[in-house]
């Protein structure tokens, strides 16, 4: 089944790491919400009559709009889009936001899964990465969560920062443990361009990050989540079993979604759709009902690429009977001839025609990727 991504691009701090596309000016908030719902209504063809399985409230911080606004959208997907009774329905939401009276809103709405972004539960950490949360709050949102009936939870963590040892890295993983989250998504620190971060490395008040450090901690991760029953069934991504993210499950395995707000993309299978970046444009645009964004039409050479990169990144793997089916039996032969050193070294496995990354290739995961890219297959 198809999905659905709303990009609410309205946080209440910037940290100092984030280069997604958002404001910390709630000033337009309702029109932003109005501007949403026109864009759903304007696409409400896109999907072919194909039934909704998963929506996905990113952004950006969701959970600082109202119930109110949360509700508006929602009434007008159930009046666009045919909605599974059992779609997997999710909201990021920071552990500030998530107080008895917000959770307890939230709970009235068709939301059935919070992805909660704690990155860290030490105080001083969440401090240097400019969180609008402290460490209490951490914890005690995931309880109140689950106590008013919220189980379907995913916690963010990261590592590979200068503050973290690997033992506040271990508190940190035992800690998402006994706090019984069954999904935890853990992201190592990335420097992007742009970021309050960057520019504090390039002016030489915080030092660089360490890819060693990082390396070490994604292996400390994903040996101690193991052993506590979670799947590494992604890159990035660990759940107890069958509690695997819905929505993002199906970006890894290529099936179309819409992209709605300002800096989402949208994917029908052969092209992407690219929404303006902009808050102001996309709001003047959808004023006058037009849709602000952009085609990237993909050749078949995009698609295959696009393919093995998220794929690989899955403990499915990627499969050389579909990349026959799919693209042709040249790309099929390309791609097992192209994978012999990655075998030999022990960072690929085949079997029944699947590739898989091993865990000691899962630390190169991206350059494997790339090396297995087709730029022109004949």
């Amino acid at each position: 089944m198809a999905g659905i991504y709303i990009h609410i691009p309205f946080c209440k701090k910037a940290c100092t790491y984030c280069d997604f596309h958002f404001t910390t000016s709630l000033k337009y908030v309702d029109e932003m919400t109005d501007a949403i719902c026109t864009e759903i209504r304007l696409k409400k063809d896109r999907l072919n009559g194909q039934q909704v399985g998963s929506i996905y409230f990113g952004g950006g911080t969701p959970s600082v709009l109202t119930s109110a606004s949360l509700a508006k959208i929602f009434n007008t997907l159930i009046d666009c889009f045919s909605i599974s009774t059992d779609a997997e329905i999710t909201i990021e939401a920071n552990p500030d936001d998530l107080d008895i009276r917000k959770i307890s809103e939230l709970r009235q709405l068709p939301i059935n899964r919070f992805s909660i972004g704690i990155q860290s539960f030490f105080n001083e950490d969440l401090v240097w990465m400019n969180r609008a949360h402290n460490a209490d709050e951490a914890e005690t949102c995931i309880k109140r969560s689950q106590d008013a009936g919220f189980e379907n939870l995913s916690i963010d963590l990261i590592y590979g920062y200068p503050l973290l040892t690997d033992e506040k890295w271990l508190a940190n993983i035992n800690q998402a443990i006994e706090l019984q989250t069954p999904h935890i998504s853990a992201y190592s620190l990335t420097v992007e361009v742009k970021t309050a971060l960057a520019n504090a490395i390039q002016k030489g008040k915080q030092t660089g990050l360490n890819d060693e450090q990082s390396a070490s901690q994604f292996l400390i991760l994903t040996e101690k989540l193991a052993k506590a029953n979670f799947e590494h069934y992604e890159i990035s991504n660990y759940s107890l079993t069958g509690r695997y993210a819905v929505h993002n499950t199906n970006y890894w395995k290529g099936i179309p979604y819409l992209g709605i707000g300002p800096s989402a993309h949208g994917f029908d299978g052969f092209n992407r759709y690219i929404n303006i970046a902009n808050n102001a444009k996309y709001l003047n645009q959808l004023a006058d009902k037009k849709l602000a964004e952009t085609v990237e039409e993909l050749t078949e050479t995009d698609r295959f690429n696009e393919y093995i990169m998220t794929s690989l990144r899955t403990m499915w793997g990627t499969d050389l009977n579909k990349i026959a089916a799919d693209f042709g039996k040249q790309f099929s032969a390309q791609v097992q001839k192209d994978i012999k050193p990655f075998l030999a070294k022990g960072h690929l496995a085949l079997a029944d025609n699947i590739i898989k990354l091993t865990d000691a290739g899962k630390l190169f995961a991206d350059g494997i990727a790339a090396e297995l890219f087709a730029e022109n297959i004949d």
